[in-house]
Order: C-alpha cells, then sequence, then structure tokens
C-alpha cells in the first residue's frame, strides 16, 4: 500500500507538534518556519501554519451520529485502535463522536470515533474486527 498525503492548516506549529507528536505520537520530519511533516503511522502529514482559517464544522448524519464531513484518520487494527480510545479518554479528550462501534451487526461493522485537533480538524480513527470488511457493501 502506498503512503497517502495530507496537508492541513494549522494556527500555531508548536501547538501542533505537542498534539500531533506529544499526544498523538507521530514523530515529526521535516520542517520549516512555515510548516511541519508529520509520519502519521507511515503516512506524510503536513501541519501548514494558516493565521487565519475557517473552523466551522459541517455535518453529515452517519448511523445516529453528526460526522464531521471534512475530516481525516486512520483505519488501525482493534487492539491498537481500543489502547488509543482508552488512552485519549484517560488524558481527558473531548470527543466530537464517543469510542463506539458503528453499523453494529452490518456488513462493514467498525470501531469509530471522532475528536478536534487545537485547530479545529477533525480527526476519525476506526478498526474492523476484519480489514475485509473496509469496503463491505
Amino acid at each position: 500500500m502506498q503512503p497517502f498525503h495530507l496537508a492541513f492548516p494549522v494556527t500555531d506549529l508548536q501547538q501542533a507538534r505537542a498534539f500531533y507528536g506529544g499526544i498523538l505520537g507521530c514523530p515529526e520530519g521535516r520542517s520549516s518556519p512555515e510548516w511541519v511533516d508529520f509520519n502519521f503511522h507511515g503516512h506524510q502529514i503536513v501541519a501548514h501554519l494558516c493565521p487565519t482559517m475557517n473552523s466551522e464544522v459541517s455535518r453529515s448524519e452517519v448511523d445516529g451520529h453528526g460526522v464531521p464531513v471534512r475530516h481525516f484518520g486512520l483505519v488501525m487494527n482493534l487492539p491498537e485502535w481500543q489502547a488509543l480510545a482508552a488512552r485519549l479518554k484517560d488524558i481527558g479528550t473531548k470527543f466530537i463522536i464517543e469510542p463506539y462501534i458503528r453499523f453494529k451487526g452490518e456488513p462493514g461493522e467498525q470501531a469509530t470515533m471522532f475528536f478536534l485537533d487545537p485547530f479545529g480538524n477533525a480527526i476519525e480513527f476506526k478498526a474492523f474486527k476484519s480489514l475485509d470488511s473496509l469496503f463491505a457493501k
């Protein structure tokens, strides 16, 4: 599988380093005074300094929850997802959607959780019992 690349806006690079590097454990790569690369589980995400940004979150109804339309995230294995969910709860993360099992008993059943970074960017982490369910209909 090829890694993806995602660039997103932040208003403070030090705060981005604390969140993505410290809380989410993403090693820092290259950087400049205007941006910072992070290794997001083998994928390249880049926090770009953007002093003014629109943090309005549009939502779409999915399984009874208002899912942020613009978001990015990662599909993990279930034990890693459970450990991350527990760690985020322990540090008092304010979730948009608390960790839960979505589409229970249906094709595509998955564990999911959503939260915002300090800049209003929505992040989803999800997991499947089997990765074969990723595109199940």
